[in-house]
């Protein structure tokens, strides 16, 4: 069986029509969750692109991992989905955006060159690269925003897009009375993308998916990761007018939220996207975009669904669709993703597996509290591993997907955020190490710690399923503050750094001195098994002195 990966940028989980949209129609999202399960209650370990995408890399916690916010690089040596499948005869391939950064100083160190075969795969976290590409190929006086070589830049040449940046004038701009009108810019969102439609990302990386499908030779798991729908908001037509004003929904959001806002949100508040977001001719330029980027996603996913049929492999092939985090568009007076409302941490996820043992549950939704990180120990189950879970922290969902109840399910989610290199940190007065946030939430009551000496939030979704009313300080629900700190301690003294043994190598390892021998703190032997001391018994043996003290001593004799 081969395992098709599918990552969308900054999808929100109530974008799709399965999960009861009003206008948004997604048959091809529709389409998988009817051929399998739809998770609704899975967040991310992280509500940014970066930390995100390294915890579902990794299947570890942005704490275990390191690599805590975008360009922070993920150090080498670190295991990832690639090792672990591999290692099971299955290889593991990138297509599209990782959001990764290189950890160069520690390959430096460990003489690890990027064009060899390892350094290439610690560069791409862990991948097989056929098409990277992630997505945002600005330019600045400073040079460009991204260092890296974009294929789909070269794509865009070959087909007669001119200029250096092809990205930045055709594909993220429209035009307005014969001038470039920018994607960067939110007012341009209603202007269809300059770029014959075909031409755009996510055919393009379609197409890329659909030509690497028709050479490989499984298993095979293909990351097939999507830009959009992340801004820039702007797609071509005919989606950029496919939705309207009177299919923009209304915020979720209440003036009390802004009624001595906890600090940290009120910074969030007051920043240039969130300034942008509370203005409504803002939304209704953007949403509609965003929903015509969504569409176009759809189509192109049933367009590589309709491959795999054709080609005989849609039976043969787990598919996965999910997101790395959500989008606020106005929720909240929020843009952007960055906190933890349901609107950012939440996001879609879809699994079909198309063996026997899942015909149980097709078409059904799971509202289990899952993570991103177990997506990880998933595929090692579904291509016949046993989970390393002294190194993946996250749980298998193949109990799940076969119907089963898994006994010991976790009780609650953890998210972290470390906002340090943000604008924030500095008007907070906040000094980098201090500048994290965590969420802990059990499916009712959700808890947001923040270092830096403020006080926590606590929200509980079963009366105030908006997430409207901020109770971190209120005495009356002191009970509920301290039982979520007791979950963020028992999740805080985890065992996370012990990756180079497993429990059954400490079991194994246990008195394996004693069996080489080495007997120390012994009063007379009883202490340990006979065979143990089985050597050191019976009757002494002669010296044999050949020193020459010894000879000296033996010719006085």
């Amino acid at each position: 069986m081969n395992i098709l990966f599918i990552m969308y940028d900054q999808l929100r989980f109530d974008y799709l029509s399965c999960a009861g949209h009003p206008y948004l129609h997604t048959p091809n999202f529709d389409r998988v969750a009817a051929r399998g399960v739809r998770f609704t209650n899975a967040y991310v370990q992280s509500p940014i692109c970066g930390a995100s995408r390294m915890s579902f890399y990794t299947g570890r916690y942005v704490s275990s991992h390191g690599a805590q916010w975008n360009g922070f690089p993920l150090r080498v040596g670190e295991v990832t989905l690639g090792d672990h499948l591999r290692a099971l005869g299955m290889d593991c391939w990138l297509l599209g955006k990782t959001h990764m950064k290189a950890d160069a100083k520690g390959m430096e160190r460990l003489g690890l060159a990027p064009d060899s075969l390892i350094g290439a795969r610690q560069a791409d976290c862990g991948f097989d690269a056929w098409a990277r590409d992630d997505g945002l190929w600005g330019t600045g006086p400073d040079g460009d925003y991204d260092q890296k070589r974009s294929p789909y830049n070269e794509y865009l040449k070959a087909r007669g897009y001119d200029g250096d940046n092809p990205w930045a004038d055709y594909a993220n701009a429209g035009v307005d009375d014969g001038q470039i009108a920018s994607g960067w810019m939110f007012m341009n969102a209603d202007k269809p993308a300059n770029i014959r439609e075909e031409d755009s990302e996510t055919p393009w990386l379609t197409s890329e998916t659909i030509r690497f499908v028709d050479q490989a030779k499984g298993p095979w798991c293909a990351h097939v990761s999507f830009i959009k729908p992340h801004w820039p908001y702007i797609v071509p037509a005919p989606y950029h007018d496919m939705y309207g004003h009177n299919q923009v929904q209304p915020p979720l959001r209440h003036p009390v939220e802004l009624d001595d806002p906890h600090p940290v949100l009120g910074a969030y508040h007051d920043a240039r996207v969130a300034q942008a977001f509370q203005r409504d001719e803002v939304r209704e330029k953007v949403i509609p975009a965003y929903m015509g980027l969504i569409k176009q996603c759809d189509d192109q996913l049933g367009r590589l669904l309709d491959h795999l049929e054709a080609t005989g492999q849609l039976d043969d092939t787990m598919i996965v669709l999910t997101s790395d985090h959500g989008d606020y568009l106005g929720d909240h007076w929020l843009g952007e993703k960055d906190f933890f409302h349901e609107a950012s941490v939440k996001i879609p996820m879809i699994i079909c597996d198309p063996r026997a043992e899942a015909d149980a549950t097709r078409g059904t939704t799971c509202d289990a509290l899952v993570e991103g990180i177990d997506l990880a120990a998933t595929f090692v189950e579904a291509a016949g591993g046993a989970v390393p879970d002294h190194i993946i922290e996250g749980r298998s969902l193949m109990p799940w997907l076969r119907g089963e109840t898994p006994g010991d399910w976790r009780a609650f989610v953890i998210s972290e955020y470390d906002y340090s290199v943000t604008p924030r940190a500095e008007a907070l007065g906040v000094q980098p190490r201090d500048a994290r946030m965590m969420m802990v939430f059990d499916g009712r009551w959700k808890l947001i710690h923040f270092e830096g000496g403020f006080r926590p939030m606590l929200f509980d979704l079963e009366s105030d399923p908006n997430e409207f009313t901020d109770l971190g300080d209120d005495p009356a629900h002191q009970a509920q503050v301290d039982r979520l700190y007791d979950y963020l301690g028992q999740w805080g003294r985890r065992m996370a750094q012990r990756v180079t043994m497993s429990d059954d190598d400490v079991r194994a390892a246990r008195g394996r001195s004693m069996r080489r021998g080495i007997l120390p703190f012994l009063a007379d032997g009883s202490e340990v098994p006979p065979e143990l001391t089985e050597k050191y018994r019976g009757p002494a043996r002669q010296v044999h002195a050949k020193s020459p003290m010894a000879k000296e001593e033996s010719h006085d004799v």
